[in-house]
């Protein structure tokens, strides 16, 4: 496509774009509502013919009912937000079940032959009327965006907000969690992510692939992206060795000792800039359902959600989402089964309640902030939508359903492009993942045991186990801490639920002994007992790395002791045939050890059969920069790659993992905009991402009272490389 094409491409789409952003005239706005009261008027007639309590009066009462329903709703919305948000997150979750039922209260009251018993009774009508015109609505408008965002940018447009620098374009920052580049790219050529197909067939974006460093998971590049650092950050989970303590980065206290430790000062959101639902905050002045939640939302989260929750369309498309999250869930968990879907995983209600979390409701409530502070002008904003890793774990990479969160995620983009044609400031998109997945049968499926009762039966020592998936957990905590902050009756409420929640963390390492990893204890784990501290070793999974920790020491052990302590062990392991290698500190250096053959790192000279030729180019260098951090554990292990396949096998109990090497997982994916500067060569390590996102950031007119943005690391693989 010639520059030309792609300037009248992206004129004609900023037309359609203009047309939708709800900048109307008064007889369109009159329209508008017209239509809302009609869609009301089905959903009004079944109240009055079901519920005894509720009867519309006249033939014609139920339009009559309803218009004044809705501008009772118009006049009303304005108070009860004020009041939830002085009440604080509990205000906004009263207002959720008890506000619309106050206004039918009022628009029964004013027309006086319209019959409503009781409360409860109002209460049904809202519900049914939010269900109906949701439903109605969606038909109506094929499911188009305007239910999610039309009633945020037509508040704003009557009291439209100024700020002080809209020549400074702002920066959105959409990270869609886990997307691997091959999974992204197929999805782009099929059409299936319409928006970025769009964007990219336009010229006004491009898609490339960047390279995440070992390990390969969340903690690490959020870290990197966000802050500009990647060391620090073994795996999801490890056992810190100065403070004696295991540290898990999606337990809030854990996120928030991690970036305490790591944080420059200088994170990509310093600059006016704002976290949402994400591990770190960057350095944003404010953050809302980001772990480790060092500076919060405030009243503009309370408020924007607030708005939503009052608009039926928008509290019952989020729980209706929801409830249908979790029956699909389990609708497909039970077709796997039935047509024998291979590799796969086990999926229970607890895994679709946490999809039904992540894909409905927090997933609009992701999209009502970005768009809020969008519409306020707010500098950058950085936001992760994990809908598609959360379904890739337990579904598969290229399985229907993850394809399908992945569509979702580009509906939002749409979503929130269509609030940048309303903001005060022109945005600019880019979208990244942060790692991508591979695929595989479960370790413990394979060869029936764990990674754990595997160290327990070789070393003949208790072991410290934990290997349970738990990314998904904690953004439940996170939500339920935001409601913790503040004071007064939200804040004693939402502290005490976030309590309970601790008091029943699933983070609890859980034991395992020789005599159980003799009898083949499985991973149903029916006999599991928490851990003491007691233990000789911790064994952590994170996806297909396992990280093991002789409990206690203060140094990492090398070959020669761990030889001398536990003399079967590391070389069990290396010969496992579900192990592709591990790595020790030897003598000279540390040393990744295979079935075949070793390979010192420091050096690069291979006995035998060279463990890391299947892992790809960077292995050696990935693998050797994590072996010389204090951090690195006493052993690594990451299991084998199948040839031909790529499939892994995981030690967690995931069909879809990452956080070692092998497969798609170190395939991450970017989507720039064409007229900002980014490197042509593939971007290696999330360090490096950070320089070329504040590069952006600075070009947009951003970071100019910033210090520098960063010393990349030495290593040549810290940089961008040629692919």
């Amino acid at each position: 496509m010639t520059n030309q094409e792609a300037a009248s491409a992206r004129t004609q789409v900023a037309g359609q774009l203009t047309r939708e952003s709800w900048q109307r005239p008064w007889y369109a706005q009159l329209a508008a509502f017209v239509a809302s009261v009609l869609v009301m008027v089905p959903a009004v007639w079944i109240c009055d013919w079901l519920l005894p309590g509720f009867h519309a009066g006249v033939p014609g009462g139920p339009f009559l009912f309803a218009a004044v329903l809705g501008i009772v709703a118009v006049i009303v919305q304005p108070i009860l937000v004020g009041a939830a948000v002085r009440l604080g997150w509990i205000g906004v979750l009263l207002l959720a079940f008890l506000g619309q039922a106050l206004i039918v209260v009022i628009a029964a009251a004013i027309l006086p032959m319209v019959k409503l018993d009781d409360y409860w009774s109002a209460f049904v009508v809202a519900i049914v009327v939010g269900l109906v015109s949701t439903l109605l609505g969606w038909f109506g408008s094929a499911g188009t965006s305007q239910v999610l965002v039309g009633r945020l940018v037509s508040r704003h447009h009557r009291r439209p907000i100024q700020v002080a620098d809209p020549e400074v374009d702002g920066v959105v920052f959409v990270q869609m969690d886990g997307v691997p580049f091959p999974v992204l790219q197929m999805a782009v050529t099929a059409g299936t992510v319409p928006t970025l197909s769009r964007w990219i067939r336009s010229g006004s974006h491009r898609m490339t692939e960047w390279t995440p460093k070992l390990p390969a998971t969340t903690p690490a590049s959020q870290m990197g992206i966000l802050h500009g650092v990647i060391d620090g950050i073994p795996a999801f989970r490890w056992y810190d060795r100065e403070r004696d303590r295991v540290l898990v980065a999606n337990k809030p206290a854990d996120a928030a000792v991690i970036e305490g430790d790591m944080s420059t000062g200088r994170g990509l959101l310093v600059d006016d800039g704002v976290s949402i639902s994400n591990l770190f905050t960057g350095d944003a002045p404010a953050a809302v359902l980001t772990m480790s939640r060092r500076v919060r939302g405030g009243e503009l989260a309370q408020r924007a959600v607030a708005n939503f929750v009052l608009n039926p369309s928008g509290l019952t498309r989020a729980l209706s989402r929801s409830v249908s999250e979790l029956f699909r869930d389990r609708f497909q968990a039970r077709r796997a089964i039935r047509r024998d879907v291979q590799p796969r995983c086990e999926r229970t209600w607890e895994t679709a309640l946490l999809r039904s979390v992540t894909n409905g409701a927090l997933r609009d409530l992701n999209t009502i902030l970005v768009a809020e502070h969008m519409l306020r002008g707010t500098r950058s904003i950085y936001v992760d939508y994990v809908d598609y890793d959360e379904v890739a774990h337990h579904a598969g990479v290229l399985r229907p359903e993850s394809l399908e969160a992945l569509e979702a995620i580009d509906g939002v983009l749409h979503q929130l492009e269509l609030v940048a044609s309303a903001a005060p400031r022109r945005y600019r998109f880019v979208i990244l993942s942060d790692h991508g997945q591979s695929q595989g049968a479960i370790f413990a499926d394979r060869y029936g045991e764990d990674l754990a009762t595997l160290v327990a039966r070789l070393a003949n020592s208790d072991v410290a186990a934990s290997d349970d998936s738990v990314e998904g957990w904690g953004r439940t905590k996170a939500l339920v801490d935001e409601l913790a902050a503040g004071d007064g009756v939200s804040s004693r409420a939402g502290t005490t639920a976030s309590r309970a929640m601790d008091r029943h963390e699933r983070n609890v390492p859980e034991v395992v002994s020789p005599g159980e990893a003799a009898q083949g204890r499985t991973a149903t784990r029916s006999d599991d007992r928490p851990a003491t501290g007691d233990e000789t070793f911790h064994v952590f999974g994170s996806g297909n790395l396992g990280l093991i920790y002789v409990r206690g020491e203060k140094e990492r052990l090398d070959r020669a002791e761990l030889h001398r302590r536990y003399p079967g062990l590391v070389r069990g392991l290396a010969e496992h045939p579900g192990v592709g290698f591990v790595v020790v500190m030897d003598e000279g250096g540390p040393i990744a050890l295979g079935n075949h053959g070793s390979h010192r790192l420091d050096d690069g000279h291979v006995e035998g059969e060279d463990p890391l030729t299947p892992f790809g180019h960077y292995a050696p260098e990935f693998v050797r920069r994590v072996a010389h951090r204090p951090e690195a554990p006493d052993i690594y292990v990451n299991s084998l790659v199948e040839p031909g396949t790529e499939e892994v096998a995981a030690f967690e109990g995931l069909v879809g993992c990452h956080g070692g090497l092998g497969g798609w997982q170190d395939r991450a994916s970017a989507v720039i905009p064409t007229d900002v500067p980014f490197p042509e060569d593939r971007i290696v390590g999330a360090d490096a991402l950070h320089v070329a996102l504040c590069a952006i950031l600075r070009h947009c007119g951003h970071r100019q009272d910033v210090a520098y943005d960063g010393v990349a690391p030495a290593e040549p693989a810290a940089g961008v490389t040629g692919s």
